[in-house]
């Protein structure tokens, strides 16, 4: 067999119609010119064309299939264009495609062209061998797994088998034209299913030149760039019927319109995917993303379930919590005055005005909160272990095991063939490639480098500008709610104070910028990636794929870190505060609420989580909602012989090249939110399955409904994003640990239970007063003061001679005061303590976990090496009853010739002598 990697693919086509000009030349002028499309092939029955049924996916004879449409138009440039689909159609023909055009009369708009393109045997056969795509040998030998005890309860979580198990299991091998015969094949027409078929047309049309024979110009080459330049408006493959009713044709699969019974309709949502269906309809790459999410939502309930349990807990204990009952009694927290909050506009304030926020906060800041920290450390790593068995499974059954290996590292990109001019010699085929020179390739690098950390730096910077407004706003927020929070806030009442207000709306501001910088640098990402010339599929996704998750790395989560591990970190004390560019920008870096900073960073990742789930949600059910309720009126009032399959899915929305990836992408910021913070609200792996029961459907109906059918593509797991989830598991226990131990207001707590606590009783009474240190209010400078006027009516400066602050610091007279006391100390090491413990523990139980479940299930390991036997196995006696049989017909042969030959003496005695 050839491989393409060793010349050009022009050469390859070229090949292929030499071989074919005799087949084609021999069927008597059954396939026509360019300008004769209509014209039925001999011995196929003739159609009345006006009596003819357009939803179909055949050619007008109704027996050769189409595999893929190409559409277009005529407009101002059109004799460039012309002469260029003369040249392309032309060289489609000599690779043994067969054509057949629709009039522009015959469409519904009255101006577009449809070409129609079927794929012969020989053509199939040809680029199967080529690609090395698996298919039967023989029937699967293998038992099926026995029924479970008690199945009977998930029957009506279950679908038909049908649906379930679309295709017998078969032993497969790599096609090979030389032997047919080895292979199942019953029907040469229905071998190769039509994700096949449009796989394999697809790869003809991206490598087949638009150029004449005499001028070899490499750049005109492929459909991507006659789409580009707008020689052809459209090129899809179609979709075998409508999805709400099956096709009349018989030989038609209607998988389209079972898709959409049984998997993308809302109701189905407790139901199991399809995804034999699913691979077997769109392909392997697709079918693996819908089983990665799949698994992802189940292995979510368990995660939603803990993190429930411990909201709860938090309710349940809500009388408990002595904390918060001292910060809200009038003769404690309404006794304790707190130090202003921001210089000028901040005025004094009781500990009790924060009483609702410390109630609030103990819902997730609790005993529970530490081990729902833990739990879900180990929780990744059974989600990543048990996926990769899963994704061995489905490797397996798709016939994927090998398909990294042989397959992927053929399938250069055309763009690279085309960009790269030079040609050197591949070591392991010796055979001349196109290759990238070494200074070329570092400069692109260094060019794509620095424009990353260019949007990096950017995306920092709004963030900074987010944090400036936060520290400016402040202060208005206070100002106006200096004197009660009911006395020009009606509306809201208590419920509203000014580190809520800021926080809030700081949020939404750093979700828009968000959205905004997304926008901008997808766009970026795809041109540096562009620049790049990866070589082949996997580099280009693999290297848009990290640029994209870096950007949107730092674009969604840096305020959650900002919240989490910088604000009340860097805040000084009354006298000494620490401002965010100096003084002389009288920002001064914000302060914890007496209760933590956990709450806001709940309401910073409900805001951004919540708020990016309901905007990608409007965007993919809401709009397209819209232009379905429009194309369904448009094909629902069209006869069916008049509107044609290809007008249908013409009017469909393209499938891109990075469609998947978006998809894939927002799952995965998705689990960096339910991951990396989720010590801060255990509620959020609830709102993720809810958003992910959702986001199945409504992706299976936008593939049914709303996108023309995708063209086919192999892929053997998730790709770099399985890299990128290890990479977040292991952050992820890192982050929670230093939240519970530097967010979170447990490890204080603690401390002051088991250490600090007055009497023989270990009880949290009088934690906030032990918590709050003083300062003299007459030693406060001046410019930290509140202005004349500020000050709420009952603050009396002649009775009251300190303010309160956060922090373990000596009171004013200590010989040491206003340094930090060793309370401060003991809490930091235990601190400390905490955060090398609990990763330690999770990081153990995590690799044991790993090492414990293998990567392969037994079974899987038993079924590859017995496939792979079998096909020794067969290949052999294959190979072995052809020489005989080669030997048989030689033999047969040499005495049929000698009977013929005139009989002589010395010539017997001569063949006696040599047997």
């Amino acid at each position: 067999m050839k491989r393409l990697t060793g010349k050009t693919k022009e050469a390859t086509l070229i090949e292929m119609s030499n071989t074919l000009d005799s087949q084609i030349e021999g069927n008597n002028g059954s396939i026509n010119s360019i300008s004769d499309r209509g014209t039925q092939l001999p011995g196929h029955r003739e159609i009345d064309k006006l009596g003819q049924n357009r939803d179909s996916v055949y050619f007008r004879d109704g027996v050769r299939r189409i595999d893929f449409v190409l559409s277009y138009v005529d407009d101002k440039d059109g004799d460039k264009k012309a002469e260029r689909r003369r040249e392309f159609e032309a060289n489609l023909e000599k690779a043994g495609l067969e054509l057949e055009t629709e009039d522009k009369s015959e469409s519904d708009d009255r101006k577009t062209y449809y070409l129609k393109i079927h794929a012969p045997w020989e053509v199939l056969a040809t680029y199967a061998d080529v690609l090395k795509i698996k298919v039967p040998f023989k029937a699967s030998d293998i038992p099926k797994a026995r029924e479970v005890p008690l199945e009977w309860l998930t029957h009506p979580f279950r679908l038909p088998d049908n649906i379930m198990r679309p295709e017998p299991d078969y032993f497969t091998a790599p096609f090979d034209k030389s032997k047919v015969d080895f292979f199942l094949i019953d029907d040469k027409d229905t071998f190769f299913p039509p994700s096949t078929r449009n796989r394999i047309v697809y790869y003809i049309l991206t490598r087949c030149p638009y150029y004449k024979e005499d001028r070899k110009e490499k750049d005109k080459t492929g459909i991507n760039r006659l789409l580009n330049n707008g020689t052809y408006t459209s090129a899809y493959p179609l979709h075998d019927c409508k999805y709400w009713k099956k096709a009349q044709d018989m030989q038609c699969e209607s998988e389209r319109y079972h898709l959409y019974r049984y998997w993308a309709r809302f109701l189905c949502f407790y139901k199991e995917q399809p995804l034999n269906l699913i691979k077997k309809y769109y392909g392997e790459k697709i079918g693996i993303y819908f089983a990665w999410l799949g698994f992802y939502t189940e292995m979510l309930f368990f995660a939603a379930v803990m993190g429930v349990i411990c909201f709860v807990y938090g309710v349940l204990s809500y009388e408990d919590n002595i904390t918060s009952k001292e910060i809200c009694d009038p003769q404690i927290g309404g006794g304790i005055v707190m130090c202003p909050l921001c210089d000028k506009k901040c005025s004094y304030w009781k500990l009790n005005s924060t009483c609702l926020s410390s109630w609030q906060s103990h819902l997730f800041d609790n005993e529970g909160t530490v081990f729902f920290a833990i739990f879900m450390g180990i929780w990744v790593t059974l989600f990543l272990e048990f996926w990769k068995r899963r994704q061995a499974r489905l490797e397996y059954e798709w016939d994927l095991v090998d398909f990294e290996e042989e397959q992927q590292q053929l399938q250069i990109r055309p763009e690279y063939e085309l960009k790269c001019t030079g040609r050197r010699l591949n070591r392991i085929t010796q055979e001349m490639e196109p290759y990238l020179p070494f200074p070329s390739k570092c400069a692109r690098f260094c060019l794509s480098g620095a424009t990353v950390l260019f949007w990096t730096c950017l995306i920092v910077a709004c963030i900074m500008g987010v944090i400036a407004y936060r520290l400016a706003v402040y202060a208005a927020f206070a100002s106006v709610m200096k004197d009660s929070p009911t006395s020009k806030i009606q509306l809201v009442g208590s419920l509203i104070t000014p580190q809520l207000a800021t926080s809030v709306t700081a949020s939404c501001i750093n979700f828009v910028i968000i959205l905004i910088l997304n926008f901008l640098y997808e766009h970026v990402a795809i041109w540096i990636t562009d620049m790049e010339i990866p070589k082949t599929h996997l580099e280009y996704e693999n290297k848009l794929t990290m640029k994209m998750f870096m950007f949107q790395f730092v674009n969604y989560y840096s305020s959650c870190f900002y919240v989490a591990f910088f604000k009340g970190k860097f805040v000084g004390y009354p006298g000494n505060y620490t401002y965010m560019f100096g003084k002389w920008s009288k920002l001064r870096n914000e302060e914890c609420a007496p209760g933590g900073c956990l709450i806001e960073l709940t309401t910073q990742l409900l805001i951004v989580m919540a708020g990016k789930q309901m905007v990608g949600n409007v965007q993919e059910a809401l709009l397209p909602l819209l232009r379905n309720w429009w194309g369904s009126r448009k094909g629902r009032s069209h006869p069916e012989s008049a509107y044609s399959r290809w007008e249908q899915d013409h009017d469909l929305q393209n499938f891109s090249q990075f469609g998947l990836f978006y998809e894939y992408l927002e799952m995965v910021i998705q689990f960096g939110f339910i991951t990396l913070f989720v010590a801060s609200f255990p509620l959020a792996p609830l709102l993720a399955l809810f958003n992910n029961i959702l986001e199945v459907r409504v992706d299976a109906w936008k593939f049914t409904t709303q996108f023309r059918r995708p063209v086919a593509a192999k892929a053997r797991n998730i790709g770099a994003w399985e890299e990128i989830l290890n990479v977040v598991a292991i952050l992820s226990v890192v982050t929670n640990a230093f939240i519970m131990a530097f967010t979170s207001d447990m490890i204080p707590r603690l401390v002051y239970l088991y250490a600090y606590h007055p009497g023989s009783e270990a009880t949290m009474r009088g934690y906030i007063t032990n918590s709050l240190s003083f300062y003299n209010i007459s030693q406060i400078p001046e410019s930290n003061l509140p202005e004349a006027g500020e000050n709420p009516s009952w603050f009396n400066s002649s009775t009251i001679t300190t303010c309160s602050y956060r922090d373990y610091r000596y009171p004013p007279g200590h010989e040491k005061q206003y340094t930090h006391n060793m309370q401060f100390w003991h809490i930091l090491a235990a601190k400390l303590a905490f955060i090398i413990i609990m990763e330690h523990v999770v990081f153990v139980v995590k690799f044991f976990v790993a090492w414990l479940i293998p990567d392969v299930p037994t079974e899987v390991k038993a079924r590859i090496k017995r496939e792979r036997f079998l096909v020794q196995e067969y290949l052999h006696n294959y190979e072995v009853e052809k020489l005989k049989m080669q030997l048989s017909q030689s033999f047969c042969l040499s005495t049929e010739t000698a009977s013929l030959l005139p009989s002589s003496p010395s010539k017997h005695q001569v063949l006696s002598e040599c047997i």
